[in-house]
């Protein structure tokens, strides 16, 4: 199916065209980026339709896997490429024009062309190209306040990125020499041959390294609270909400298909659990709104990778649950926090003057903590249940951090809802009418998945299977009988 590649091409060809087309229309050009996200979100939703619940594989060229680039697309893959052009339809900075506006409409379409390519893409070669575009294309987006702090924030996100993709390519050259190819499927039939052993747990190491560092993994997530503080915030949004869970599908599916192993289950959840404590102490102490969410980010994706290293069907389950449950809540909460970007002691009162947008950061709060009936208290559950079914001294550790950071991340968000709604006579800058709206959203998205709660999980179960059935993944891309 020669359609999927159409997400990963239109944006990409757009973002080159874009430049000229704004030399004989700028009009033209302004409507190009929303157009073309419009023209890939209904090419995956005709692709899902007509998949009917069933992967779809296209061999790029005609050369047929393991040799030909290959696109492979099941129902967990085609929601992640789905969000991508959503969420940057939503996001999308409707006031910028001129040459910073098409420099930066053009940034923003190759992240939706290297995005769906991160999602479909089944081989680890193409994966590192799409992870570097995506990347320089993220370096270009966090500079784009144009101030000396921002410059600074992504020079530093430059740096560490750079080292992880040193470390990626070593991890990619490790898989190469040990198994003698890099196609997914290929290797996941070779992996308990080949990569079974400690040379292949340190090509996991390093790839972990090096693709979680756009997952805010611990300790390659030192860039997070400058660049989320001086980025604009829907860039913080859209790295925070988008960007970081294709890092992460990126992470779930090697770990399902290839290094499907205790020790690489036991480095995830140490790491995981380093990141969710690390983050949450973090913004327990920060004293301004974008630094604490920033921190709170890097908090709640170490519990995802806390989930991630729950093995079998359960921790998938578990680790798309927390996944869609942050990409839903933390693109909102920057999008208030846009007109709240000062310290907290600067923010009382302002719930009075702003009762929709305070209201909304209560919901987001609550959820986070996981206040029951909201999803994020079944996200979180999940990840209980499944460490609790372990019985591992690890996993008895990390039930009990998360537990005891639930407190710290309650106390620092409650803190929060109590300086919004303090008596004061300040008034606080109102906020965009977009942002705002943008929010309420995904706010309705969230109350209205209550409802819908056992249906959802009967869909992330299903999604969940379909994504570990090696078998049907090798027959489809490789054509080897089940």
């Amino acid at each position: 199916m020669n359609a999927l590649a159409l997400p990963v091409a239109l944006p990409l060809l757009a973002a080159f065209l874009l430049r000229p087309l704004s030399l004989v229309s700028p009009l033209l050009a302004r409507w190009l980026g929303p157009v073309v996200l419009l023209a890939s979100a209904a090419v995956i939703g005709n692709i899902a339709l007509h998949a009917d619940g069933h992967p779809v594989m296209a061999a790029i060229g005609g050369y047929a896997a393991p040799l030909g680039i290959v696109f492979y697309a099941d129902t967990l893959a085609l929601l992640f490429a789905l969000a991508v052009p959503v969420f940057m339809l939503l996001l999308w900075p409707r006031e910028a024009t001129g040459d910073g506006g098409n420099r930066l409409s053009a940034l923003l379409l190759l992240v939706a062309g290297a995005g769906s390519g991160l999602a479909i893409s089944g081989d680890l070669f193409n994966i590192f190209v799409f992870y570097e575009l995506l990347s320089v294309a993220s370096f270009g987006l966090v500079a784009a306040a144009g101030t000396p702090r921002a410059y600074a924030a992504a020079l530093r996100y430059l740096l560490i990125s750079g080292f992880a993709s040193i470390l990626s390519l070593l991890g990619i050259t490790l898989v190469y020499t040990l198994a003698g190819t890099l196609n997914l499927a290929d290797l996941s039939r070779l992996s308990a041959a080949h990569l079974a052993n400690p040379v292949g747990l340190a090509a996991f190491a390093c790839l972990l390294i090096g693709f979680g560092v756009k997952a805010e993994l611990f300790p390659v997530n030192a860039w997070v609270a400058e660049v989320y503080a001086t980025a604009p915030k829907r860039v913080s949004a859209l790295l925070a909400g988008v960007v970081s869970k294709l890092a992460i599908l990126i992470l779930l599916r090697l770990l399902v298909l290839v290094f499907d192993t205790p020790e690489a289950r036991q480095m995830l959840l140490v790491l995981g659990l380093l990141g969710l404590v690390s983050g949450e102490l973090a913004a327990w102490r920060a004293r301004d709104l974008p630094r604490m969410l920033a921190y709170s980010s890097v908090g709640q994706l170490g519990l995802l990778f806390i989930a991630m290293a729950i093995p079998g069907q359960a921790g998938l389950v578990a680790a798309v649950a927390v996944a869609l449950h942050h990409a839903l809540l933390k693109p909102a909460l920057f999008l208030l926090a846009e007109r709240w970007n000062g310290s907290l002691e600067g923010l009382a009162g302002a719930g009075r003057t702003a009762p929709l947008a305070a209201g909304l950061v209560v919901l987001f709060a609550l959820s986070l903590v996981g206040v029951p009936p909201l999803p994020g208290f079944w996200a979180k559950l999940a990840v209980l249940l499944g460490l609790a079914h372990e019985g591992e001294p690890l996993a008895r550790i990390a039930i009990a951090g998360i537990l005891s950071m639930t407190v710290v991340e309650a106390h620092y968000l409650f803190r929060l809802a109590g300086q919004l709604f303090a008596k004061t006579d300040r008034a606080a800058t109102p906020h965009r009418l977009g942002d705002v709206a943008v929010a309420s959203l995904l706010g309705v998205l969230l109350l209205a998945s209550i409802p819908l709660l056992p249906v959802l999980a009967d869909s992330l179960t299903t999604m969940a299977k379909q994504a570990a059935d090696l078998p049907a993944y090798r027959a489809l891309v490789l054509g080897v009988a089940p």
